[in-house]
């Protein structure tokens, strides 16, 4: 059988799929394809695999305070590295440092809680309401912050909206609250409301502990009300002023 088709009849053919919208002759034979594998081959694998990008290292900040406070060799030491330590968020949000007033070198040392806005706007702890409140309770049992008792907090920089300190901002300067201490070479630590125990002691619930006197630091603590507290609790401070008589007479059977 003769299966060479003649100009002519091929010439109908091209034009008629011409006319059904055939463009390109891609191939000398027809494909079938029915008959082409399920999966498509794979792709080859590059020669050399390119090398991921390395992601920046992770900065621990807690590890950075430790460092820095570590070599804070004097009271003014440790406070120009505070005061260079960029990794507190606190720090962006407060006009400037908290970091101390009273005595260096007094028996008592005093730990707050975090600044407000009196502190924030006056560089030093416990001024304004809270702060009068205190120097009164000091001068109850004869104390004095200008001669026998120096005052710190436990984060130098005002949260805002005088919010609760977070925990990972605790646990970020207690580094430089245990080396300001150090070197501050009290005799009693008084922790004043729930942060300042939370800091100190690692304990919760200044109501239960108030009183209590505990270890940290290797020194004597006594948890008291925070004078902001009494302010708002005024019927607290009959508990308050039987702290202090109780720090009085521990100062005074230990000199």
């Amino acid at each position: 059988m003769e299966s060479a088709m003649d100009y002519h009849t091929a010439r109908a053919l091209l034009e008629w799929q011409i006319e059904l919208g055939a463009t390109d002759a891609i191939g000398d034979v027809p494909v079938d394809r029915y008959a082409l594998p399920d999966t498509a081959p794979k792709a080859k694998k590059p020669a050399h695999r390119q090398a991921a990008s390395e992601k920046p290292a992770q900065v621990d900040p807690v590890a950075l305070a430790k460092s820095a406070a570590k070599g804070a060799g004097s009271l003014d030491q440790l406070r120009a590295v505070m005061d260079a330590f960029e990794h507190c968020e606190l720090k962006r949000g407060a006009r400037q440092l908290v970091f101390a007033d009273g005595t260096p070198g007094a028996r008592v040392m005093i730990v707050g809680e975090a600044p407000g806005r009196d502190e924030d706007r006056e560089g030093r702890p416990f001024v304004g309401r809270a702060g009068q409140l205190l120097d009164r309770m000091l001068a109850a049992i004869d104390l004095d912050r200008t001669q026998n008792v120096y005052i710190t907090n436990v984060l130098p920089w005002r949260p805002p909206q005088n919010r609760d300190p977070k925990p990972e901002e605790i646990g970020m300067m207690k580094p430089f609250l245990e080396r300001h201490v150090t070197l501050a070479k009290p005799d009693v630590l008084v922790v004043m409301g729930n942060i300042s125990c939370q800091a100190v002691l690692g304990k919760r619930g200044i109501t239960r502990l108030r009183g209590q006197w505990d270890q940290a630091m290797d020194l004597p603590v006594i948890p008291m009300f925070h004078p902001a507290y009494l302010l708002r609790q005024p019927q607290m401070k009959r508990q308050a002023w039987a702290d202090l008589l109780d720090l009085k007479a521990h100062l005074k059977g230990n000199r």
